[in-house]
């Protein structure tokens, strides 16, 4: 299917008629006129890490149908310089996309951020997986290659080390000095990703890492620590998924009203208010939501008052949150019976919010243990979840897609 300037412009009109909800990015479904006018010049920066390149604090992601040539050439009239995507998306749609963007801009590909992922069961792949990247983007060279959502489900329990092995290390160094990438890392959203990340301080090579941000940790707990671990350790952070437990908020709340801030936005400025983060990667389904996501960034001047940050979570637990992005409730109901909470939870978003067909094919590639939820006591795993994730209506919500 062929998607043309206009039809992203128009909005998000190849999602599924049968998904009841459009994309997670700022402004999704929320009826805001679209405005095609160009950006003011490149969105702000940060250093990515002690010794990364600076980026645009915002990058387009996700699988979109609405990803073409056309969509990167909106991109860049807004101000990203940043584009995160892998192997898996679309079945490799979205690094051809950009193949045939940079072959239309060829110019461009000094000044933009290129992030892309794939998935090695065993780190002596990394090489050849970084061959067929670099052929199916027509690059020289990556900015960031990524291993994909690392995972002891998916890469098995030895996976825990990668980040501070000696064989990842030397990967590294070769790739880099070959000249094929500039910065290697992994991305994460397990339950268990505040080992991966204290590996990689402890490892002390990573470049930088993409991680499931849920901004509202408290100083102190696990999930601090392990960020902080990073920081120290001169590692890039990345926060993903930041939009996927705002999306049900109410569109405004009193707190934001001032400063001229959806509640959408306020969240993307409750991650940018902490500073160990260098930018959000967002999956924008059409203009609106482009136009929107951008708006943030160039309105944030600072961090959120304390007030606000109580506001807003408030107003993202009230209306129940859709990931849990790890808590000791939810990990240890993991341990124990099996089941794999945040990909279930994980695969119905994406199904729901995104209208990504493959979602079903990801949930039903999971073992029978993996997603039989039968086996937990729901509702009392929503009250003990920090985050009180409904995980009862997430169960429904499985049986009806995926059943």
């Amino acid at each position: 299917m062929k998607v043309t300037r206009r039809g992203f412009l128009s909005g998000a009109a190849s999602v599924a008629a049968a998904i009841p909800a459009a994309g997670v990015g700022v402004g999704a479904a929320q009826g805001q006129p679209a405005q095609a006018k160009r950006a003011a010049g490149v969105l702000p920066r940060r250093k990515l890490g002690r010794n990364g390149p600076e980026v645009t604090m915002l990058a387009t992601g996700g699988q979109s149908r609405q990803i073409t040539p056309d969509y990167y050439d909106r991109a860049w009239d807004m101000g990203i310089r940043y584009f995160d995507m892998a192997e898996s998306y679309r079945r490799g749609q979205t690094e051809r996309e950009m193949a045939k963007w940079i072959e239309r801009h060829p110019r461009r590909r000094g000044e933009v951020f290129i992030a892309t992922k794939d998935r090695p069961r065993q780190l002596a792949a990394i090489p050849g997986m970084i061959d067929k990247r670099l052929a199916a983007l027509k690059t020289d060279y990556l900015d960031w290659f990524l291993i994909h959502g690392i995972s002891a489900r998916d890469y098995g329990e030895g996976s825990y080390d990668w980040p501070k092995s000696d064989a990842f290390a030397r990967i590294r160094e070769d790739m880099i000095k070959a000249g094929k990438v500039r910065l290697m890392g992994f991305s994460c959203h397990d339950l268990q990703s505040d080992r991966y990340l204290h590996a990689a301080a402890e490892g002390g090579f990573v470049d930088a890492i993409l991680m499931h941000s849920f901004p509202f940790h408290r100083k102190g707990d696990a999930a601090d620590m392990a960020i902080q671990a990073c920081h120290d350790a001169g590692i890039g952070l990345v926060g993903m998924k930041v939009m996927r437990n705002a999306r049900r908020v109410p569109r405004q709340l009193p707190e934001f009203e001032e400063a001229g801030l959806t509640t959408h936005q306020a969240a993307l400025h409750a991650l940018w208010s902490d500073e160990r983060f260098s930018a959000a990667v967002i999956w924008m389904d059409n203009d609106d939501q482009m136009t929107e996501n951008c708006g943030a960034v160039r309105k944030y001047k600072g961090p959120i008052l304390a007030e606000q940050r109580r506001a807003l979570e408030a107003a993202v637990l009230a209306a129940g949150p859709a990931i849990c992005p790890g808590c000791p409730a939810c990990q240890a109901a993991a341990e124990r019976t099996g089941v794999n909470l945040n990909a279930v939870s994980r695969y119905v978003a994406y199904y729901e919010q995104d209208g990504t067909a493959e979602a079903r094919d990801q949930y039903r590639a999971l073992t029978r243990r993996e997603r039989d939820l039968s086996c937990l006591d729901l509702e009392q795993l929503k009250q003990a979840c920090c985050h009180h994730v409904d995980y009862p209506k997430i169960a429904e919500r499985a049986a009806y897609f995926f059943g």
